[in-house]
């Protein structure tokens, strides 16, 4: 019986399942960008990456579709990028630089070959645009009916001592590099707007909401400021931290840690404080500086280092304690939706 001449044939797209992890991983891997100081990338039992300074900062990060990311928003290649910039940052905020990615993927079967392909793309163009001469020298790849991608990140103090988070000290200038508020702003349009209708995931919806407001855009692939966490160190910042979980959570990490009291400036804090305050995944820089220092990079003043003069280590803002400061917590925070 012939088909009616207005049918057309389309290929199905080649999933991991039918493709198998060896060819899988053949089209991925050379997509992915070697880094400068790999001796030896993907292919063997482990990679070997060149430590001149004799230490490694570390950190790790798990991406998970549910509460970390919905598809129904990020493309492939977003969360290759996001994967990227949130281990890039974190390297940072110790003051190093970032040198090597391992990368583990845990994907559904149906999972097309093309999505981990443009994934890999997020990651090399990732790291060649935050972090140049970084590389993915190696990782995994598994079947998991929750797409899950887990990153490793590598970075070199070269020569500095680490920037904690207990160095700040009363009279330093609080200072932040990068956005404050962007990607909760941007991921509040997304639910506003019912881009994830019920589940359902819309891409066209959510493409066409991210030409029409760029905190969208921040929200699924930010790019944070990553050569100003060396920089940081290099001019004398006294403590520093990737702002991940929303700025007045995570100075309060810093005050905890340093015994201080962190006061920071609403004024200060752009045309919406309120998410600039609470809002997460940001990824920007948060660091502490002796009030002689000339901030480097994209740096700029927020608050002030004091004395807790007897009182517990805390934030304030504007010298008033702001409440519950808000920020991200998958615990107590995600739905159990996807999307």
């Amino acid at each position: 019986m012939e088909r009616p001449a207005t049918s057309v044939d389309v290929e199905p797209p080649v999933t991991v399942q039918g493709a198998g992890e060896l060819a899988t991983l053949a089209r991925i891997l050379p997509r992915l960008p070697r880094g400068d100081r790999t001796e030896l990338g993907p292919g063997d039992d482990a990679a070997v990456v060149a430590a001149p300074d004799g230490r490694f900062v570390v950190t790790t990060d798990l991406m998970v579709h549910g509460p970390d990311f919905r598809l129904a928003w990020s493309t492939p290649y977003d969360l290759g990028w996001k994967a990227a910039a949130s281990n890039l940052s974190d390297v940072a905020a110790m003051g190093a630089a970032p040198t090597a990615l391992v990368v583990a993927l845990a994907v559904p079967g149906e999972t097309p070959v093309a999505d981990l392909e443009a994934l890999a793309d997020g990651l090399r163009e990732a790291c060649a645009a935050m972090a140049p001469g970084c590389g993915v020298v190696g990782g995994d790849l598994s079947v998991s009916a929750t797409l899950t991608v887990a990153v490793t990140a590598f970075g070199d103090l070269e020569g500095r001592a680490p920037v904690r988070r207990d160095g700040a000290r009363a009279g330093d200038v609080v200072a932040v590099s990068g956005a404050l508020g962007r990607s909760a702003r941007g991921l509040d349009l997304l639910f506003r707007l019912g881009v994830d209708h019920e589940g359902v995931p819309d891409a066209r919806a959510a493409a066409a909401l991210r030409r029409r407001d760029p905190d969208i855009g921040w929200h699924v692939a930010p790019t944070p400021p990553v050569a100003d966490g060396p920089a940081a160190a290099r001019a004398g910042a006294t403590s520093m931290l990737d702002l991940s979980d929303g700025l007045a959570l995570d100075a309060g990490r810093v005050a905890r840690a340093s015994d201080v009291v962190i006061d920071l400036s609403s004024s200060l804090l752009g045309d919406d404080p309120a998410a600039a305050l609470a809002g997460g995944e940001d990824h920007s820089l948060f660091a502490t500086f002796p009030p002689d220092v000339d901030l480097p990079g994209g740096f700029r003043a927020v608050g002030h280092v004091h004395d807790r003069a007897g009182g517990a280590p805390r934030v304030t803002v504007d010298g008033s304690e702001p409440g519950e400061p808000g920020g991200w917590d998958p615990y107590r925070l995600w739905s159990g939706a996807r999307g």
